[in-house]
């Protein structure tokens, strides 16, 4: 319908897509206005149709769409857009239950997708949350601690309306029970409140053990019976009814998110008046390693890990060679892949020598002889000497030796040194030989340890190339690794499996293949689990790794004209934050008020074109629609990128600029914020 009407109108289709075109990601090309055009010439076509295709390719909404037709003064298309969408309304983000400390503020959030002007409207039980009229909704639990309060949002058009999911608010004392992880839970961004207890009960009672934490972003679960996952045990409560003597052991839940992890306290469950069945110890499980060869492991025993860590460096923006495009996807997708098989991961883009020395001493921390498995991996430019691999930073120049360059067998040596279980290296780099170095460094003996693997993305004396594809640039190597690292193999016949893969591509034959080196001697795996680590053992390691990925809590920002600001935070590396300021409370006498970022520290990398952007892939990152999905809508966004070179805590200006109705001017309020030292900034690496 909405063809008819624009297809052959004065008020067109070429109108709608110059009023569309005000937003940049929706404007149309001059190439692409004369694809729609030349639709009249099909017998079928329509160029009101093929400009809608467009611009839903880019994620156009419908109320956009109708804000443009207003503004073209086509009431006919207004009503028949209005009409198809009216009784059409999507809760698209529900509110989420919480357990929260005594004192603290937590925020609700209900969004919604339908007709334009939704109403929002919160409850709290059976009754309206006084001026709660916004899809955030922000409580303060200052109020004693006791049963949850459940609320509530409904969303309305007129007289058309839905309702959200309930959501209940826990209220807990500040003094409950901490995680028993051992370190301090704020820095960690994650805490538990109520650990499991330990139990005995009869045959045919019900079995309820329950872990309770905070933390942001919201935390997951995952119940553990004698060091094994529990299958579909994945909720704050366990529960098992008419329990038998099979439900006996010693239980602990994994409590994590996104960037954190912490462990409950391990419990015993006993079940009548048997003996307790107990678990495979934790000194057998890692004992493997120094097992003789002549002895056979029992089939039933499965190699755990303590700990698995990966440092993951990719350099693109160097300052005296060519720019490379493809670390920044590889090392988002290879990190995103080693959360999911549990590695604790610090990803980190574009650094100097000394950064990398310092992030590489910072690694090598996390490293001892209770952790499993230790994986480098390094996207960017590389040459290989005499044997020895090195990497190179953004600031060697331009004829760079080793001296300006990290060593890869020295990280080694330093690793080996550290009795890790399992020492990896992928280096996605070339292995030309450099003709200004004929210097052979001396890195010492390397001890015959039985676990290294090296993967190598191209051969000795070739080169690592990009794949491009659109706006995106993939390694050739991780294009292919990305396919087989969740799979449960042993990690040499998984580079093999990777290898073979990387032989099949045409472009690449004969010009780049996999190399693997390895002496591994028994069968290891990423995907080897990981048992419960003990307090003491695990502390200072788990500490150290959360101290790169605490991101400063989301806060709300009130100023003297009534407007409130909220200012928020997402990870898109160890050192690269988005910030991004949204008005969430105006008076009704400011018609329009937006709130930017100034004086940010000038020693960070931050491109001012990139600052205070109305959407996130304005910023130029090709992890914008990643990132951006836990972000709220109408938001000014920010990128900071380097934060490892950090020298003092971080602190920048929010800049508040609004208009009174009936004024022209626009009035100015600055508030300084100071959120410390987020992520990587943490370390110290200057």
């Amino acid at each position: 319908r909405l063809c008819e009407l624009l297809d052959n109108a004065g008020r067109g289709w070429r109108k709608l897509a110059e009023l569309a075109g005000a937003e940049k990601r929706f404007k149309c090309s001059v190439e692409e206005l004369e694809m729609c055009s030349l639709k009249v010439l099909e017998p079928r076509g329509s160029p009101t149709q093929c400009l809608l295709q467009l611009l839903a390719k880019r994620d156009c909404t419908l109320r956009y769409l109708l804000g443009c037709l207003e503004r073209m003064g086509h009431e006919q298309a207004c009503r028949v857009l209005s009409s198809a969408v009216q009784d059409v309304i999507r809760i698209t983000v529900q509110p989420q239950s919480q357990v929260v400390v005594e004192g603290t503020q937590v925020s609700l959030t209900c969004c919604a997708t339908g007709p334009p002007g939704l109403a929002y409207q919160w409850f709290c039980g059976r009754q309206e949350v006084p001026g709660a009229t916004s899809p955030e909704l922000v409580i303060n639990t200052a109020t004693p601690a006791g049963q949850p309060e459940w609320y509530i949002c409904r969303v309305n058009c007129g007289a058309t309306f839905t309702f959200s999911r309930w959501a209940h608010v826990q209220v807990e004392k500040s003094n409950s029970p901490s995680a028993a992880s051992g370190y301090c839970p704020t820095m960690a961004g994650l805490q538990i409140l109520r650990q499991p207890r330990p139990c005995r009960l009869a045959e045919g009672d019900t079995l309820a053990l329950e872990c309770r934490a905070i933390g942001n972003p919201p935390p997951q679960y995952q119940w553990f019976r004698n060091q094994r996952p529990v299958e579909g045990a994945q909720a704050p409560q366990f529960q098992v009814k008419l329990v038998t003597t099979a439900e006996r052991g010693s239980y602990s839940c994994r409590v994590f998110n996104l960037f954190h992890e912490v462990w409950s306290q391990e419990v015993d469950v006993e079940i009548g008046e048997g003996p307790r069945q107990t678990s495979v110890t934790p000194h057998l499980l890692c004992s493997q390693a120094g097992v003789s060869h002549s002895v056979t492991k029992p089939p039933s025993l499965v190699l755990a890990a303590t700990d698995k860590v990966a440092l993951l460096i990719g350099n693109m923006h160097y300052l005296h060679h060519k720019q490379l495009q493809a670390p920044i996807v590889d090392v988002h997708a290879l990190g995103a892949l080693l959360r999911q098989l549990d590695f604790k991961v610090v990803s980190l883009l574009d650094l100097r020598k000394a950064e990398m020395q310092m992030a590489v001493d910072e690694f090598l921390l996390l490293l001892d002889k209770g952790v499993y498995a230790g994986l480098l991996y390094y996207a960017g430019h590389g040459y290989e000497n005499f044997g020895n691999s090195f990497m190179v930073p953004i600031d060697a120049p331009s004829a760079y030796t080793s001296e300006h360059c990290l060593c890869v067998q020295r990280v080694l040596r330093e690793m080996q040194q550290r009795r890790t279980g399992l020492n990896i290296f992928l280096l996605d780099m070339c292995r030309k030989r450099n003709l200004n170095d004929d210097v052979i460094p001396q890195v010492g003996v390397l001890e015959v340890t039985a676990n290294i693997v090296f993967g190598y993305a191209t051969c000795a004396d070739a080169e690592a190339y990009e794949l491009s594809q659109g706006e995106l640039s993939n390694g050739i190597f991780v294009t292919f690794l990305k396919r087989w690292l969740l799979e449960d193999e042993k990690i040499t016949v998984l580079l093999d499996k990777v290898a073979e893969d990387m032989g099949t591509l045409e472009i690449t034959r004969g010009r780049q293949a996999l190399e693997l080196r390895s002496n591994l001697s028994e069968r290891r795996a990423l995907t080897d689990p990981i048992r419960p680590p003990g307090q003491d053992e695990s502390s200072a390691r788990n500490l150290q790794w959360a101290k790169a990925h605490v991101l400063p809590e989301s806060r709300h920002l009130h100023f003297d004209c009534g407007v409130t600001v909220q200012l928020g935070f997402a990870a898109e590396f160890s050192n690269i934050m988005i910030i991004y300021t949204r008005v969430v409370a105006a008076p009704k006498d400011i018609t329009k008020c937006e709130a930017r970022l100034t004086d940010i520290p000038e020693e960070l990398d931050v491109d001012l074109k990139c600052t205070n952007k109305e959407s996130p892939e304005e910023l130029g990152s090709p992890l914008a629609p990643v990132w951006s999905l836990g972000c709220p809508s109408c938001c000014l966004y920010s990128r900071i990128c380097g934060l490892q070179k950090l020298r003092q805590e971080l602190a920048f200006t929010v800049c508040l600029q609004y208009r009174y109705q009936g004024m022209d001017d626009f009035v100015e309020e600055r508030q300084q914020v100071n959120v410390g030292r987020p992520l990587i900034a943490k370390l110290n690496l200057q």
